[in-house]
C-alpha cells in the first residue's frame, strides 16, 4: 500500500532567487512530496530573478488552507518582499505556525515571518541585510548555515541550500533524499 504524498507549500512571487526555489522544490518532488506553489494569484507565471526558471502558481494564498500541508518553504530573492504585505500570505503562515507545521525560510524568506509576527523569542538566520529587521521583530539573528528553532528552519542563502534542504526533509520525515 503506497503512502500518500506529503504536500509541501512553496510561497512564491516574482523575483525569487532561482536556486532557492528550484533546488528545494526538486528535492521535495524527488522525495515523493506533492509540491504546491502558492502565490498572490492562482495561475500566474513567475520568473526567477536570474531568469533561469519560471513556475506557475497553483493557487492564491487566499484559497490555501495551511492545514492541508506538511511543510511551507519560502524562497528568498525579492519574492518575500512582495509576499509579506499580503494579508492572506500572513494568515497562511500564522495558521501553519500555530499548527506546528515546519516553515523553512531562506535568504530574505524570514521577512514573511517577521511581517506575520512570528519571530518573537525565536533564533534564526537569513540574508545578513535583514538582521536588523529580524531583531526588530523580536528574533535573535545568528550567522549560521542553518538554524532550527521549533518548527522554523532558516538559512542565509544559496550557499546553504544543501543543509537547508536536509533540515527541511528531516522535519517532515522524508527519508529518500
Amino acid at each position: 500500500m503506497k503512502q500518500s504524498a506529503k504536500k509541501v507549500a512553496f510561497l512564491l512571487a516574482e523575483g525569487y532567487e532561482d536556486s532557492e526555489m528550484r533546488n528545494p522544490y526538486d528535492a521535495m518532488v524527488e522525495n515523493g512530496s506533492d509540491a504546491v506553489i502558492i502565490g498572490l494569484k492562482g495561475g500566474e507565471e513567475l520568473k526567477g530573478k536570474q531568469g533561469t526558471i519560471s513556475y506557475t502558481t497553483h493557487l492564491a494564498a487566499s484559497e490555501a488552507n495551511a492545514a492541508d500541508y506538511e511543510a511551507v518553504v519560502i524562497p528568498g530573492g525579492s519574492s518575500p518582499e512582495k509576499l509579506r504585505g499580503d494579508r492572506a500570505v500572513q494568515e497562511f503562515v500564522k495558521q501553519a505556525n500555530s499548527r506546528g507545521i515546519p516553515i523553512a525560510a531562506i535568504c530574505h524568506g524570514p521577512q514573511v515571518l517577521a511581517s506575520a509576527g512570528l519571530l518573537q523569542g525565536k533564533t534564526l538566520t537569513g540574508y545578513s541585510g535583514i538582521q536588523a529587521e529580524i531583531e526588530q521583530a523580536g528574533g535573535t539573528f545568528v550567522d549560521k548555515e542553518v538554524v532550527v528553532d521549533g518548527n522554523l528552519i532558516t538559512s542565509r542563502g544559496p550557499q546553504d541550500e544543501p543543509a537547508f534542504i536536509q533540515e527541511t526533509i528531516n522535519k517532515i520525515g522524508v527519508t529518500a533524499y
